[in-house]
């Protein structure tokens, strides 16, 4: 028989769910009121960066994605369509598919980072100390670990 959550962890998960989309929703206005698209478009461009040789397969971009990501395709093909990324065929497979950013996409993504960043010290960074923030950042470590289903 497993154990019920205490009202504080039911309470401390309605307000970690709350608090959540209601700074991704924060987030997304700064967006697009700077003329930006959505978050997942630096959210992928930011992970295609990162990358080695600025490439990656569509289901390693959905894995890397920090925001939940059902629709990679389309965002893929936005993307591309929009010159930031560009697919290229696998040199070893030629089946196997890459996405791969491009410098549009580069400097769309430092460009939202400016704005990006300006909205995370905004909605979280005025609100917190930096101790509040790392107590707050191991807090969630430890959910972070738990295990997916």
């Amino acid at each position: 028989m497993s154990r019920k959550p205490s009202a504080e962890t039911t309470s401390c998960w309605t307000r970690l769910v709350r608090v959540q989309q209601r700074l991704l929703v924060a987030v997304e206005h700064d967006l697009k009121k700077a003329g930006f698209p959505p978050l997942a478009w630096y959210d992928a461009l930011l992970e295609l960066s990162r990358s080695p040789h600025g490439a990656l397969r569509p289901v390693e971009l959905e894995k890397q994605m920090l925001l939940p990501q059902y629709s990679t395709s389309r965002l893929i093909e936005r993307l591309v369509e929009a010159g930031l990324a560009e697919r290229q065929t696998c040199p070893v497979d030629g089946r196997g598919l890459y996405v791969a950013i491009t410098q549009a996409g580069r400097s769309m993504q430092k460009k939202m980072w400016e704005t990006y960043s300006a909205a995370i010290e905004r909605h979280v960074g005025s609100k917190l100390s930096n101790k509040d923030a790392a107590t707050l950042c191991e807090l969630l470590g430890r959910l972070s670990s738990c295990p997916s289903p």
